[in-house]
């Protein structure tokens, strides 16, 4: 099975790049293809929402950004990860921008989806998983899960052993 995860964080050591290995440690022992897709650091604009990809443009972009890295690890994902530190109440602006452009395309070929957030608090993740929540329902796609880590859980043993198990897990 092929997993994608798109790391939105700009930071390349931090927290969520933490999750993000131990989930690809996992998934790897478990034998799947893992491709992590570091999001947060690509040139990747936001939608313009000038509907070329659904006139002219047979489901390409009209921007020709790092996004298009990206298009072709989406079309033959089996499972998207979507990772990302709290940036004040939602994912990074930068995930964020890559969500968006999956428009051009339309719906990714994968049916199963999990999230790994990280923040420095507790009490911020409705907003995150109530848009993750309606992004698959509109997908008709599985939820595999989202762990939520924060405070000083952040690169615990602890937490990266069970983020470990959890991209073991994936089936």
């Amino acid at each position: 099975m092929k997993i994608v995860i798109l790391n939105g964080s700009p930071h390349p050591t931090g927290n969520t790049k933490a999750l993000v290995d131990a989930f690809t440690k996992g998934a790897k022992s478990a034998g799947h293809e893992v491709v992590e897709c570091p999001v947060g650091t690509m040139n990747i604009k936001g939608c313009l929402a000038c509907e070329y990809c659904h006139t002219k443009g047979e489901g390409k972009c009209v921007q020709q950004d790092d996004m298009q890295k990206v298009y072709p690890e989406l079309a033959t994902a089996d499972v998207v990860v979507l990772a990302s530190s709290v940036h004040y109440f939602a994912v990074t602006g930068q995930l964020q921008s890559a969500i968006a452009r999956f428009y051009a395309p339309g719906k990714p070929k994968a049916q199963k989806y999990a999230m790994l957030i990280s923040s420095a608090s507790p009490n911020v993740y409705a907003g995150i998983e109530g848009q993750y929540k309606s992004m698959l329902g509109y997908f008709q796609a599985e939820d595999l899960g989202i762990k939520e880590v924060y405070g000083d859980a952040n690169k615990s043993e602890a937490t990266l052993a069970e983020i470990e198990a959890f991209g073991a897990s994936i089936k």
